[in-house]
């Protein structure tokens, strides 16, 4: 982009109401009175089950800070971690349990903004679960901390440590505002470090060279192994290599798989995370796959010698997607994995050539998790007691643990079981198309009549790497609200989605906006036959890809009467220079714009512009990183010089994820009034 059009973008942004963004002056006392009902959830964050699986920790958000409570396994004796300390001063977080089962150590950050851009101050405690004394302060890091891991021998903790942290390590933070010399000044970079409990030593063990995203302990704790990019961290985690090293400062660190090179095979130019050591420490496990967001994993199951050599896929050709796995023994995995929009558990058998699956323990039309990665669980030292948080569309989040088995641990707590859906009831539906066989959720609407015609509104997930899976909303955007105003609401997995395998995942690689858009209409089709939906009262929203996808539709088919499009993407072309994570790119279109532009102007909304004809609104953070505000400029100028009725609401120093209890109300409350006003639930 050149400096004029840079300037102009600039005073563009200038010229909008940032600081306020004040609500629409006419609100439905319907939306005041869902977004109060929403605002009744207390957010259950992570949780963490003890070694000797007797007790449990949790993160809950407690007067809009995160919190830690202790509890026995069965959810019994819940208490304060920190009872002296006032509820909403600090932010507590990153749990993790001493190999003792009777200390836990967490950090706790009690002046972080995350909209500033001042260093952060992270402190890590470490807690005698038995209540003898308060908490212990190890020691007060200039920077952010997170992902503790005890060292085997418990006598150190790991962690992933950014020195003089202005922000969280996520693209979905805020970016930091752009000054000085680009990729020079002011480059943070996250490092996998160590603190001695017996020294309260922090040591670096990852050279400044490299930016750390995931580690995992050797089993006797000698050696770590780690995945890693060069700066700047947020743009190269596509490109990130598997490392091993001793677990010692200014130790060389030997590279064991690196995707860019052509002989990693089916995983040549994509992505892995999570790496894994085998307990007898002869091999890494890892997720690698076609993954379109860091934390957003899924793929097939991958291993290489711990020493070094061949880099297996285990599980070439399933039909389901893993995204988070742990040995339970040498030749034995736990895989938590998307299957069909459902949340499923199952044990894997493990050889030198592959991994088969041994048995499905249970499969949940619900979203399950420990708050440490996507889809992970909580286990026991001796896997046979587990915890996750879970919630549905039909229940609110509640801490479940107990024996793991066949059947899924029941829910501990009942910190959110007075809520109840304000929303219809949810069914998965499911269709085929173009040799596809498609999955989606369907809410239906509140108070429904089947003798009644309904709009219905097709929400479209992000990523295109991921999948909708069941989980109880919160105040912020999202598109279960929708049905409590008397919509259906379609929430679908095409082509690109987990759930399927990594074939299905790939297939709408170059082909952005195309074949996921025929799935996206099949499914709605499919449901038409089934169910009283008016054609004529179609609505379209999401969020980053399903942003994009809100931007990009109308302009292939005029079916949609109304949308709203946050976080958007209208000009794949111009969007490769403005954005701060490329490196995503070219998996997805084949090469760089540089390289064939054509395959980015194909998918790119503004070039078939005056196709369309949808009211949209159109809503991004002022700092995004992943889906700068300049696209969403771009598409709002180009409906209003067509004459679209249109409005671009910009909020001030939120990224790609809002952080504002006001901003998520506020724009959810707007896209809601949106859809009142052009696409009303009652004709």
């Amino acid at each position: 982009m050149s400096n004029r059009l840079r300037l102009s973008a600039a005073l563009l942004l200038a010229s909008l109401p940032l600081a306020t963004c004040a609500a629409p002056a006419r609100i439905d006392p319907r939306i005041e009175h869902l977004l109060t009902q929403l605002g009744k959830v207390q957010p259950i964050e992570a949780v963490a089950i003890s070694p000797d699986g007797r007790q449990l920790a949790w993160v809950i958000e407690r007067k809009g800070k995160p919190d830690i409570e202790l509890a026995a396994v069965d959810g019994s004796h819940a208490r304060r971690l920190t009872p002296s300390l006032p509820l909403g001063q600090c932010a507590q977080s990153d749990i993790a349990w001493a190999p003792d089962s009777r200390q836990l150590a967490f950090v706790s950050d009690c002046s972080s903004d995350l909209t500033s851009t001042k260093v952060m101050q992270n402190t890590l405690y470490l807690a005698d679960t038995a209540g003898h004394g308060a908490p212990l302060k190890l020691a007060t890091l200039a920077g952010y901390a997170h992902d503790l891991r005890w060292a085997p021998d418990g006598r150190s903790l790991g962690l992933l440590y950014v020195p003089g942290a202005t922000r969280h390590a996520s693209p979905l933070a805020a970016a930091k505002p752009a000054e000085g010399e680009v990729g020079v000044s002011g480059v943070e970079v996250q490092r996998v470090a160590r603190f001695d409990l017996a020294s309260h030593a922090l040591q670096e063990l990852t050279p400044a060279s490299l930016y750390a995203y995931e580690f995992d302990w050797s089993p006797d704790g000698a050696r770590i192994a780690y995945t890693a990019a060069p700066p700047p961290g947020d743009g190269n985690w596509w490109i990130a290599r598997l490392y091993a090293q001793p677990a010692q400062a200014g130790a060389s660190a030997s590279v064991l798989v690196d995707p860019a090179a052509s002989s990693s095979g089916s995983l040549h130019g994509l992505q892995i995370a999570l790496p894994r050591w085998s307990p007898d420490g002869a091999r890494i496990a890892f997720i690698g796959g076609l993954m379109s967001d860091q934390g957003a994993t899924g793929g097939d199951i991958y291993a290489v010698p711990a020493a070094g050599g061949a880099l297996r896929d285990l599980t070439p050709g399933i039909h389901v997607t893993p995204a988070w796995l742990r040995w339970t023994g040498p030749q034995s995995m736990l895989v938590s994995q998307v299957a069909d929009g459902h949340s499923q558990v199952a044990e894997y058998r493990v050889g030198a050539q592959a991994a088969t699956l041994a048995r499905t323990l249970f499969s949940l039309p619900a979203s399950i998790g420990d708050g440490s990665a996507e889809m992970a669980l909580s286990l026991s030292r001796d896997h046979q007691r587990v915890a996750w948080v879970q919630s549905s569309y039909a229940a609110a989040p509640e801490v479940h643990a107990g024996a793991l088995g066949a059947t899924p641990p029941p829910a501990v707590t009942r910190i959110n079981a007075a809520l109840q859906p304000a929303w219809g009831k949810a069914v998965s539906v499911e269709w085929d198309n173009q040799g596809f066989h498609v999955q989606g959720w369907l809410l239906y609407p509140v108070d429904y009549d089947a003798h009644k015609s309904y709009p219905m509104i097709v929400s479209v997930h992000g990523g295109p790497s991921s999948a909708v899976l069941p989980r109880w909303p919160g105040v912020g955007y999202g598109s279960v609200p929708f049905s409590a105003l008397g919509y259906f609401v379609l929430m679908p997995n095409p082509r690109g989605s987990f759930g399927q395998g990594e074939k299905y995942v790939q297939a709408n690689r170059k082909d952005f906006g195309y074949g996921d858009l025929r799935d996206i209409l099949a499914g709605v089709d499919a449901v038409e036959k089934q169910w009283p939906v008016d054609d004529k009262r179609l609505g379209l929203t999401g969020w980053s890809y399903g942003g994009f996808m809100t931007m990009f539709a109308p302009t292939q088919t005029h079916r949609f009467r109304a949308a709203v499009a946050g976080a958007g993407l209208s000009d794949w072309q111009s969007y490769y220079g403005e954005n701060l994570i490329d490196q995503w790119m070219p998996p997805f279109f084949g090469a760089t714009v540089y390289d064939d532009p054509a395959v980015y102007a194909k998918s790119s909304a503004i070039n078939f512009i005056k196709q369309d004809t949808t009211p949209t609104l159109v809503v991004v953070g002022e700092r995004d990183a992943e889906c700068p505000a300049p696209q969403s400029f771009e598409f709002w100028h180009a409906l209003r010089a067509q004459g679209v009725p249109t409005s671009l609401v910009v909020y001030p120093n939120e990224g790609h994820w809002f952080v504002d209890p006001a901003h998520q109300r506020d724009v959810l409350q707007r896209a809601l009034g949106w859809f009142e006003k052009y696409l009303p639930a009652t004709p």
